[in-house]
This record gives C-alpha cells, sequence and structure tokens, in this order.
C-alpha cells in the first residue's frame, strides 16, 4: 500500500517524541549511529532551519536540517528518511522543502555532503560534484 502525500506534514521544530523518533532514525544508519541524545539536543539547540517530515500520528519520518549564515553560505545535514517510508519520494520532499524554504532563497550557495550513489538524487535540485579546484577539507576532534 502506498502512502498518500496528504498523509504527512512539515514541521520546523521537534516535540521530545519526536527526538526520540529522530534518535531511532540516527540508530538505523552507519553514518549516524552513536549520536546519543544529550549530543542531538545540543545540535537541535544550534541548527538555523530544522524540516521534520511527520506523519498523522505526529510521529517523525524524514528530517533534514540546515546551518547557515543566511547569505552566503547554507550546509544541509542529516537528510533521513524512516526506512519503513523510504521509496516513496518523501527524500525529495525534503529536498523540496530545503530549497524552497523561504529563509534559503537569498543564500548564494546551499553545500551538502553524500556517498556517491546519492549524487544523482541531489542533481535533482541542482546539487553538483563539479567544485572545480575547490576541494572540501575536514578536522576531527575525536
Amino acid at each position: 500500500m502506498t502512502d498518500k502525500m496528504d498523509d504527512y506534514r512539515i514541521v520546523n521544530a521537534l516535540n521530545e517524541s519526536q527526538v526520540a523518533d529522530l534518535m531511532e532514525l540516527y540508530q538505523n544508519e552507519i553514518w549516524c549511529d552513536k549520536r546519543t541524545r544529550e549530543d542531538v539536543e545540543k545540535m537541535l539547540a544550534a541548527t538555523d532551519i530544522i524540516i521534520g517530515l511527520v506523519d498523522e500520528r505526529d510521529r517523525l519520518i524524514g528530517f533534514a536540517r540546515v546551518l547557515t549564515d543566511f547569505i552566503y553560505r547554507g550546509m544541509v545535514f542529516d537528510v533521513i528518511v524512516k526506512p519503513t517510508h523510504r521509496k516513496k519520494g518523501l527524500g525529495a520532499v525534503l529536498m523540496d522543502a530545503v530549497v524552497n524554504h523561504p529563509q534559503l532563497q537569498a543564500v548564494e550557495n546551499l553545500c551538502l555532503g553524500c556517498l556517491p550513489p546519492m549524487i544523482p538524487f541531489y542533481e535533482r535540485w541542482g546539487f553538483t560534484d563539479n567544485l572545480g579546484e575547490i576541494k572540501f577539507m575536514r578536522r576531527t576532534n575525536h
């Protein structure tokens, strides 16, 4: 059975129950399965834009977040859909909400990091891995 898109709504803040749902989403993914509730609460408090996708029972089934200066740069993080709700277009709903978010319309560059198999998905919104000579760099504290 395919869920109708009308069964979902977007929220810009998470309640306590939805933070618990987010923790469950994170536990299912190797790239974020070590996150703690305390750290996730700190991360949410410091996030500029939260896009949560909730079902008719108000349960979180999709999530994305953006850190931005609202002018020059924005970085998209943690685009994730609950495994039981994948292949239904909900990742596209999240990305549409990100790129069409009113507070991001003046941002010069939106960036994100992804694994190579996900590149075609993000290219649909104009993201490219062709950055010329620019290379992203990272420093890890742990």
